[in-house]
């Protein structure tokens, strides 16, 4: 059963037709299902184990579902989805700067230690909050009936806020946050983006069968690097998007202007582009010799000039 390349289970199915998860054993040096996706959160029946049998029976139920057999309460479906972070930048911890005052060293968060992180809803960021910027994390707390009664603090503001589970949005001082029930659902519906259905159309959450690659066309080449530091950060949600933690390694002889701006802009008429955008011809007639390069605001309007032809 697999749901993207990196999300997958194998199960064998008993006399009875139940699936069977393939475990370490005899045959096998490993459990034979993944956890990508799932292991940054904590295990809702026992958050100090190491155990992650909830994930197994997770996937149980993802296999009995697609099977169109019952599947079982798993127990824990409306707890808050909560995750294990360790405080390890000065970003992470500044926002307790307020809790820590007046407290003896040894009762203070300090480097290192542990922190609990959870997730926002859509629709769920308290009113005025910024979405983009805003990620609620608490000291740690290892009984699953404290969450909901911690105090929040978002990682950007420092504010203070309280969570829910309950109703579809967030209100003044409280967020809405995901369950694991939640987390679950939107794990078995997760879509493959990087493959293509039978029909060469890009994969979404309903797309079921034999998946193939997708045609691409090179539009442009950059190099980034992933820093790895951070990727962790990504999962956990302390980082809410991965582009934020790629490193752009520019090559002049590569970039958007040498490779598609200017030669476009030598398309197009020159007294045109001197009413489209507004400069002098002398500076225009450089830019499209290659003897200048514009500044960035310049850039992004020559850019826009000649996406709006579609030279």
């Amino acid at each position: 059963m697999a749901i993207s390349a990196k999300r997958y289970a194998l199960f064998l199915r008993d006399e009875k037709g139940s699936p069977t998860l393939l475990r370490e054993g005899a045959n096998n040096k490993e459990d034979r299902w993944s956890e990508h996706g799932l292991g940054h959160l904590l295990n809702p029946s026992d958050p100090e184990g190491e155990d992650r049998e909830w994930i197994a029976q997770a996937w149980l139920n993802i296999i009995r579902d697609v099977l169109g057999l019952s599947t079982q309460t798993l127990g824990f479906e409306q707890l808050p989805a909560v995750g294990r972070v360790t405080v390890s930048s000065p970003a992470v911890i500044r926002p307790f700067a307020k809790l820590n005052e007046g407290k003896p060293y040894c009762n203070q968060i300090k480097p290192f230690n542990f922190l609990l992180t959870c997730h926002v809803n859509p629709l769920g960021h308290p009113l005025g909050a910024d979405p983009d910027r805003f990620h609620l994390i608490a000291p740690y707390e290892s009984s699953p009936k404290k969450w909901l009664k911690l105090n929040w603090i978002d990682q950007y503001s420092g504010k203070r806020y309280r969570i829910t589970t309950q109703d579809d949005y967030g209100a003044r001082k409280i967020a809405r946050v995901k369950t694991y029930g939640e987390i679950l659902r939107e794990y078995e519906f997760h879509p493959e983006s990087k493959c293509a259905d039978a029909g060469g159309k890009p994969s979404g959450k309903q797309t079921v069968g034999l998946l193939q690659r997708r045609h691409i066309q090179i539009d442009q080449i950059k190099y980034i690097g992933k820093e790895s530091n951070s990727l962790e950060d990504v999962e956990s949600g302390l980082i809410h998007f991965a582009q934020n933690v790629y490193t752009e390694y520019p090559d002049p002889r590569r970039d958007e202007w040498q490779t598609k701006i200017r030669p476009a802009l030598k398309k197009i008429p020159l007294s045109r582009l001197v009413k489209m955008s507004g400069m002098s011809r002398s500076a225009l007639k450089e830019m499209r010799a290659g003897r200048s390069r514009p500044h960035h605001r310049n850039l992004e309007l020559l850019a826009g000039i000649v996406r709006k032809l579609m030279i």
